[in-house]
C-alpha cells in the first residue's frame, strides 16, 4: 500500500511555462486519497531566467515542497536523481516500498487524476508506470503530424502504448533505488531507467489513464528528446 508520492520537475530556462506545470501538479497531488502524504522538487537547473522565482511563488503556502538551485554540470539523469533525494527526505517517514515518485517535465501540465491514477496501478501490483502524452499543439505540417502518428503506432505493443516519457513516469521507491536510479546520463535517461526496471524483473505497465499534456515545441532543452524528435519529423 502506497503511503506517499512524491514529484520530481527538472526545469531549465521555464519560467514561461513552469507556473502551469506547478499549479496543475498541485491540483493532482492534492485529488490523492485521504491519508496519502506528498512532497514535491522543483530542480531549477543552470537557469538563466526567472524559473526559480516562478517556482517559488506557485509552490508558496504548501508543506512538503522545495525548489532546489542547481549551478553544477550535471546530467539531466543526475539532476532527476537529485530532486528524487530530496523528495525521499521530505518523505523519509515512509519507507521505500510504500513510497511513489512521479516524474514531469516542466513544460508538461498533468491531467486532475494523473497521480490519482499512477497510484491506482501502483495497487493493481506495478512497480513502474509510463503514462500517455498528448501534444499541447499538433506538428505543424500535415507530413509531420501523419509521421507523428505513425510513430506511435510504431510503439504500441499488445500490452499498451508503449511509449516512456521523462514527462510521465512513476516508479515505486525500492524499485527505483534497486536499479540505481537515473544515473549520470545526459538524455534517454527515462527509456534507460524503463529497461533496467523490466531486466531486473520489476512490473512495468504502459497506462493511457495517466495522462500528460507536454509541449509540442520543436527546440527542447534535451537534444534527443521530444522537441528533437518533432523537428526531425518536419524535415521534408
Amino acid at each position: 500500500m502506497i503511503g506517499a508520492v512524491g514529484v520530481v520537475v527538472p526545469a531549465r530556462d521555464e519560467a514561461e511555462l513552469v507556473g502551469a506545470c506547478l499549479r496543475s501538479v498541485l491540483r493532482s497531488v492534492r485529488a490523492l486519497p485521504p491519508g496519502v502524504e506528498w512532497a514535491v522538487c522543483v530542480v531549477a537547473d543552470r537557469c538563466a531566467d526567472p524559473t526559480e522565482v516562478v517556482a517559488r511563488h506557485a509552490l508558496a503556502g504548501h508543506r512538503r515542497v522545495v525548489v532546489l538551485g542547481n549551478d553544477a554540470e550535471l546530467t539531466i539523469g543526475e539532476v532527476r536523481d537529485l530532486g528524487v533525494d530530496r523528495v525521499r527526505t521530505l518523505l523519509s517517514a515512509h519507507p521505500a516500498e510504500r513510497t511513489l515518485l512521479l516524474h514531469t517535465d516542466a513544460d508538461t501540465v498533468v491531467t486532475p487524476r494523473w497521480a490519482s491514477e499512477h497510484l491506482a496501478r501502483c495497487a493493481e501490483g506495478a512497480h513502474a508506470v509510463a503514462g500517455a502524452a498528448r501534444l499541447s499543439s499538433p506538428p505543424t505540417s500535415r507530413l509531420a503530424r501523419i509521421r507523428y502518428r505513425d510513430v506511435l503506432e510504431r510503439a504500441r505493443r499488445p500490452e499498451g502504448h508503449g511509449n516512456v516519457y521523462g514527462a510521465n513516469l512513476g516508479v515505486r521507491a525500492d524499485a527505483f533505488e534497486a536499479v540505481g536510479g537515473f544515473g549520470a546520463v545526459a538524455h534517454g535517461e527515462d527509456h534507460g531507467l524503463w529497461r533496467r526496471l523490466d531486466a531486473g524483473g520489476f512490473r512495468v505497465r504502459y497506462d493511457s489513464a495517466a495522462t500528460v499534456i507536454t509541449s509540442g515545441r520543436v527546440v527542447g532543452r534535451a537534444p534527443s528528446g521530444l522537441a528533437a524528435l518533432l523537428a526531425s519529423l518536419a524535415v521534408e
